[in-house]
């Protein structure tokens, strides 16, 4: 049966449903379904299925059933369940076992957090942080093992930069290294930044795992339990549904046993960890895999093309304004990237592919072109990921290429104190450039890249929106013609991430014969002061009907 006409007779079931299939009724409140035939509503009904039987008016659903048990939401707030479009979830569940670095504006204040996380340590445990940004310091110079080994003599320290693509480690780690860092050599897709020959402390990229490789892995017990973590902070946020970008054969073996005991309370929609085991293991299933209970699933492999911003070590086309010979790294080189696309485009599988430089997005669409053929015109949803800096005359071919900008709003306003100094004032006109998108007619679905950022998706709505930081600078927001419109911001945390991830029948709208994920909010997005919009809290968060998230009790709805 053809999908369209499975999805018209589900819909004519349910209109003509006997009101006692009704298990639940949510009455009393102000809904915002993203549904353009109907885009509010007083009262949702669903089903012991989790999915929705009607949306329409307290009065009426109270009438068509009237047996159903009900959830008064005291005139809240409704807006479907939120989706962040790319989300490392064992990322955001470690940082309840690393040191956290975010925020620290200065190397002394990093140096005070970091002795108190290693006084919890027993002797010799390898002291792992996250989240530094020399962007945030004085002097805005990468910082030194030298920096480390005063306080730490013995002790291997492991601290990952803000955005992921750097480490800064000490003189205890780089000792135990795969091989030895000095020299004036370098490793295939990452820089070792050296003092004249010596190995400064800082590895960018591709020099990472040199380190890396020395740590002790996680056992099967502790996965598990940073992924409870993660699943926790995420309801929370109003999280219903992440795209989790890059995740190993192993893990994703881990988080089958989860949902396989209904351990995973949001969905999650995995992409496999580049050209390794896990796309093998999905080429053998077809290119897609997902659970009973549509908790999850994996259709997609998660590519790297370039570096960050942040960390210099995005690809452009041109030198860095502020670091001339500079023009960023290549995480994977051409002839491999090639061969992983053509190996997903075998398989069936969606390929998604982290590009943040003009010269890093520009190869991505090369590839994709040269590789979908004729059938870039089909209904294939290959993604960029970022799609952060791009020459103006390649936005058009995003949507001639029938991609999807997977984009993080408060990227743009992490970086806006610093990317211009990086960028130069021209190239900035395609940097963070959703506007640019949206006139193109390219779908975007928006995301956070946390532990990157918060986990907050309040925060990327209000990013989107303002362009501002907390503080509401810049007046007016930074480059403020690429902002959008607080329904474009929802729909890109709701409807775009849906589509992107070929779930726009199942969620990302609240409408009969869709899933019942919602979250019950403390204000409405759509109209309360554009600041405001960054506090709003969720006071429950459903998904397929039931609450996996309350916050504590208040006097406000449930």
């Amino acid at each position: 049966m053809r999908p369209a006409l499975r999805r018209a007779l589900l819909a004519l079931f349910i209109a003509v449903a006997s009101p006692a299939q009704a298990a639940s009724l949510l009455i009393d409140a102000h809904v915002h379904t993203m549904d353009p035939q109907r885009p509010e509503a007083t009262a949702l009904a669903w089903g012991d299925d989790g999915r929705l039987l009607a949306v329409g008016s307290t009065d009426e659903l109270i009438r068509r059933y009237p047996e159903a048990s009900r959830v008064d939401a005291r005139g809240a707030t409704v807006i479907p369940g939120l989706i962040d479009a790319h989300g490392h979830m064992l990322g955001l569940g470690m940082t309840h076992i690393q040191v956290a670095l975010a925020g620290a504006h200065s190397k002394a204040e990093i140096l005070e957090r970091l002795k108190a996380g290693a006084a919890r340590l027993p002797e010799g445990a390898w002291l792992v942080g996250q989240g530094w940004d020399q962007n945030l310091w004085a002097d805005k110079q990468f910082p030194a093992a030298a920096d480390l080994d005063a306080a730490f003599p013995d002790r291997p320290v492991y601290l990952e930069r803000i955005d992921g693509h750097a480490i800064w480690v000490n003189s205890a780690a780089m000792k135990l290294a795969s091989r030895p860092l000095d020299g004036d050599w370098q490793p295939e897709g990452g820089r070792i930044v050296r003092q004249g020959s010596k190995a400064s402390g800082v590895l960018v990229d591709g020099a990472m795992g040199l380190v890396a490789s020395a740590m002790p892995p996680l056992t099967h017990e502790q996965t598990r339990e940073a992924y409870k973590a993660a699943f926790a902070d995420a309801v929370a946020a109003g999280l219903t549904g992440v795209h989790d970008p890059g995740v190993s054969l192993d893990d994703f073996k881990v988080l089958q046993e989860m949902a396989a005991k209904g351990e995973i309370p949001l969905r999650l929609f995995e992409m496999a960890d580049g050209d390794h085991a896990a796309l093998e293991w999905l080429c053998g299933q077809g290119g897609h895999w997902v659970d009973g209970g549509g908790r999850l699933q994996m259709r997609t492999v998660k590519l790297y093309m370039d570096g960050a911003l942040g960390s210099r070590g995005a690809a452009l086309l041109a030198d860095y304004s502020d670091d001339h010979g500079n023009r960023g790294i290549l995480v994977t080189q051409p002839d491999a990237y090639r061969h992983a696309v053509e190996k997903a485009f075998r398989c069936h599988v969606q390929v998604a592919t982290h590009a943040i430089g003009d010269r890093g997005n520009r190869m991505v669409l090369d590839t994709y072109q040269a590789v979908l053929g004729d059938a870039a015109s089909g209904d294939h949803r290959w993604r960029v990921e970022h799609a952060q800096i791009v020459a103006l005359d390649d936005i058009p071919r995003f949507a001639q290429l029938h991609l999807v900008a997977s984009m993080q709003p408060t990227h743009a306003t992490s970086d806006m104190p610093w990317a211009e100094q990086r960028l130069g004032a021209e190239r900035l006109k395609g940097a963070y450039a959703w506007q640019r998108f949206i006139h193109e007619k390219v779908p975007l679905a928006f995301g956070s890249d946390f532990p990157v950022e918060h986990v907050n998706p309040m925060l990327g709505l209000y990013a989107a929106v303002t362009r501002q930081d907390l503080g509401g600078q810049p007046p007016g927001g930074w480059l403020p013609d690429q902002r959008v419109s607080r329904q474009e911001a929802l729909a890109g945390f709701t409807r775009g991430a849906a589509y992107a991830a070929f779930m726009e029948h199942e969620v990302g709208m609240l409408k009969p014969g869709m899933r019942a994920d919602f979250v019950i909010l403390d204000g409405d997005p759509m109209t309360v002061p554009p600041r405001r919009i960054a506090d709003l809290k969720p006071l429950s968060t459903w998904v397929d009907g039931k609450a996996v998230y309350r916050a504590e009790k208040t006097n406000a709805a449930p």
